[in-house]
């Protein structure tokens, strides 16, 4: 069945752009979605996509995206030790994998740009190196980069680029991460929570904290998000204000921006969810559902690599 929707999409694209884009969005959104993945949950109840291998043609996306000639921003951090530990296998992997074809920009922050290494990058790619502040707690570095992705969305990303997505750097691409992930706002299902009940999410649960949570639709991982430039910018600054409101109380949300993350999220539903074949920990041994790994999770070193 899926096949022949491919089929039908691929003979319709030469007779009209219009009706490819319309029916592509027809299939993803009601055909392939609900039928490509039965074991799994495709969809949301705000009917938004949860992207698993087999529900899209990659073709096609590849296809739509570099004739409208979409460009992505990654952001990432790679302060401290995190630098000479994850950078370079992070880049070299992104350039192996990540949205081939169209145009990118690395935006590298980190507190020593001269330790950057120089990585051979495809046509159509860069890497910018942005200095930011050195911080004495690794709870701060993690916190206050979302005033840092804000600052340079409005200051320059948002007048280059049609989507930025930011990714932390302990992370290595293993396959396709293409344009099937792009939308207005993005969000990633948790590895170690999407198959556990909800009273088991780890959202703050301290009455005192903006980020403080009852319930939520999913636990969200901020290993990864993204989305047009306008709706990253506001999470950020909505995360931001969240942090420091928190710290005038002398609060300090369980797991820190990615417990503000999932308020947000809670209150303002993502358009899109990645499914944890987006960035995967190889410690799980439950991966029944995981038909590609696209990202895993690199080797934890958190007694070395982090301040205190």
């Amino acid at each position: 069945m899926k096949q022949n929707i491919f089929s039908v999409v691929s003979a319709l694209k030469e007779r009209s752009g219009t009706i490819v884009c319309c029916f592509l969005l027809l299939v993803v959104g009601f055909t392939l979605y609900l039928r490509a993945r039965p074991q799994v949950q495709t969809i949301t109840s705000w009917k938004a996509p949860i992207i698993w291998e087999g529900m899209f043609d990659p073709n096609l996306f590849d296809q739509k995206h570099i004739q409208s000639q979409s460009s992505v921003a990654l952001t990432v951090f790679a302060v401290g030790k995190y630098l000479d530990a994850y950078l370079g296998t992070f880049i070299t992997s992104a350039e192996k994998h990540f949205m081939l074809g169209l145009q990118v920009t690395y935006y590298v922050f980190t507190d020593e740009a001269d330790k950057v290494p120089i990585i051979e990058l495809a046509p159509q790619r860069r890497l910018k190196v942005i200095q930011v502040e050195k911080h004495s707690r690794w709870q701060d570095i993690s916190m206050m980069r979302m005033k840092t992705i804000s600052d340079a969305i409005e200051l320059e990303i948002r007048h280059h680029f049609n989507y930025v997505f930011c990714f932390d750097v302990d992370q290595e691409f293993k396959g396709r991460f293409g344009p099937e992930v792009l939308g207005d706002s993005v969000a990633l299902v948790h590895a170690w929570f999407y198959k556990l009940p909800k009273a088991r999410f780890t959202y703050d649960r301290n009455p005192k904290s903006k980020a403080y949570m009852e319930t939520g639709d999913y636990y969200y991982h901020a290993a990864i998000f993204g989305g047009l430039c306008a709706n990253v910018r506001d999470l950020a600054d909505y995360c931001f204000l969240s942090i420091m409101e928190d710290k005038l109380n002398n609060v300090e949300a369980l797991w820190h921006d990615e417990s503000h993350l999932n308020k947000y999220f809670w209150l303002h539903k993502p358009s899109k969810l990645l499914s944890p074949e987006y960035c995967w920990d190889p410690v799980i041994n439950d991966k029944s559902d995981i038909k590609v790994t696209r990202l895993i999770w690199a080797p934890k070193h958190y007694d070395t690599l982090r301040t205190q």
